[in-house]
């Protein structure tokens, strides 16, 4: 980490990083289990909620000049409606619930404590905005998918490690084109709770 610089951004000042953060977001999620076939236009598009929303964080990670790690932050309330939805359907209150939209981190930088870092800095924002729980969510693959590299290690006890639980009844599903496809298709997508209070 000492060869690195860490930058958090908040609200409109995302706006200038949204090229380096899309253009990561495009690169790291093109991998299992994604498989995101990503655009620039889409991504910027979609970035523009952190953007908007004053009470988001965005946590970039830079090695020199190149944007090699990003996680980003924002409370549920503000997030788009299909983050929402199963929440509401389960009758659950949005209002202390930060969401975190993803963490990125390009391969070679992993296993040095940053992935650790985001979810520290991530629930630190929590905790300043007075919210009581952490949810994000993470897609659903079938483990027979041919596609899926030999020896893949998802990050499940990892965060399970972090304190967050898995809920099954929590779900929802995004759609995006998988790479060698042309049109987008829905995805499973389960959330991962952690209550701040008895962290």
């Amino acid at each position: 980490m000492a060869e690195l610089r860490i930058e958090a951004l908040r609200g409109a000042a995302i706006a200038t990083r949204l090229d380096a953060l899309a253009a990561l977001r495009i690169r790291v999620f093109r991998d299992w289990p994604y498989l995101y076939d990503g655009t620039l236009a889409y991504e910027t598009k979609y970035l523009q909620m952190y953007v908007q929303c004053p009470r988001s964080l965005a946590v970039l990670v830079w090695d020199g000049a190149q944007c090699v790690g990003a996680s980003t932050v924002l409370p549920l309330a503000d997030a788009p409606r299909d983050m929402q939805q199963p929440f509401l359907d389960a009758g659950l209150d949005l209002a202390p619930i930060d969401y975190f939209g993803e963490s990125v981190l390009l391969r070679e930088y992993r296993g040095r404590g940053i992935g650790v870092k985001f979810f520290e800095l991530r629930e630190a924002h929590a905790r300043e905005l007075g919210l009581r729980q952490c949810a994000f969510c993470a897609v659903e693959r079938d483990d027979g998918d041919a596609r899926k590299p030999a020896g893949y290690v998802g990050n499940d006890a990892f965060w399970h490690k972090r304190g967050y639980r898995k809920v099954p009844a929590l779900r929802t599903t995004l759609a995006w084109p998988d790479v060698g496809e042309t049109a987008s298709s829905d995805k499973p997508m389960t959330f991962w709770l952690r209550d701040l209070e008895t962290a």
